[in-house]
């Protein structure tokens, strides 16, 4: 039996990336727990608060509306995007030339910059000179996303849907393109329906992407902040204002630092642990 010893010079390659980490995560990380123990009036004087901005977060009633407007929004958009991707992908060409065009439009989506997929959506959804706005209306609907709730929330689950389905649609496409023939041919031979192929082939081959899918989703969803912020600044009212566009108003909008950083260490354990929840109750049920 050959005795082999263990070559640990390979740390040293992963060590650029573990300084490169540290510098732009774990500093910043402190520096946000350290301002949120404590007080700033400027001058870079500072007055130790204990856990006081903590409570002051879990007791308020805006970060828990705050906080349910983007449970609401998160739940919308994956129950909408993860289906309506696995029906694209499914009803896109396996072979040909076709194939290469659909992944391309299915990827055009993603290239396009946060802040201009915001401003796109505000010129194309206003009542007086968007498309979109003036299609709404022209059926006879009373549409104004800057004034009106419901409008502002289903413009931005649509730009949200249109802007993201494409990410489900590649990886779900993935999942089914690494299907082997002989389970078709099988399948075939079997005469099984359409839903007994997907039900028993194609939905078990994509349990991993999509719980990749699912978790991508639901931690870009839960820290969205450029697209509704453009297109709506939050409002109108406090009806879109998110987690992550209440936390930059208390930060940079009324300067509150140490409250800020409570409320930012708080959301981070937020998309932490609910993160983990999906997925330990994915991979058990993968398991089973």
């Amino acid at each position: 039996m050959i005795d082999k010893t263990a070559n640990q010079k390979a740390w040293f390659l992963v060590l650029p990336v573990v300084i490169l980490v540290a510098f732009n995560a774990l500093i910043p990380l402190m520096t946000v727990v350290n301002y949120s123990v404590q007080e700033t009036f400027g001058n870079n004087l500072f007055f130790f608060e204990g856990v006081k901005w903590f409570e002051q977060i879990l007791h308020s009633e805006r970060f828990h509306a705050s906080l349910l407007r983007q449970m609401a929004f998160t739940g919308i958009i994956l129950l909408i995007e993860i289906p309506l991707g696995v029906a694209i992908a499914l009803a896109m060409p396996k072979q040909g030339p076709w194939v290469s065009v659909c992944l391309v439009l299915m990827a055009l989506p993603l290239l396009i910059p946060w802040n201009v997929v915001g401003a796109m959506w505000n010129i194309f959804a206003l009542p007086d000179i968007g498309l979109l706005g003036k299609m709404i209306n022209g059926m006879g609907f009373d549409y104004n996303f800057t004034q009106q709730p419901f409008a502002a929330w289903f413009t931005t689950i649509l730009m949200d849907v249109w802007h993201w389905t494409s990410l489900v649609v590649l990886l779900a496409y993935a999942g089914l393109s690494s299907i082997p023939d002989a389970y078709y041919q099988a399948a075939r031979i079997d005469g099984a329906s359409a839903w007994s192929v997907f039900r028993f082939i194609q939905l078990p081959k994509m349990k991993r992407v999509l719980t990749i899918a699912i978790l991508l989703r639901f931690m870009d969803s839960f820290m969205i902040y450029t697209e509704p912020f453009v297109l709506t600044g939050g409002g109108p009212g406090n009806t879109t204002t998110f987690l992550s566009i209440d936390l930059v108003k208390i930060a940079l909008g009324q300067f509150d630092l140490g409250p800020a950083a409570a409320m930012s260490l708080i959301y981070f354990l937020i998309i932490l642990v609910l993160s983990w929840i999906f997925y330990t109750l994915m991979m058990r049920n993968e398991e089973q």
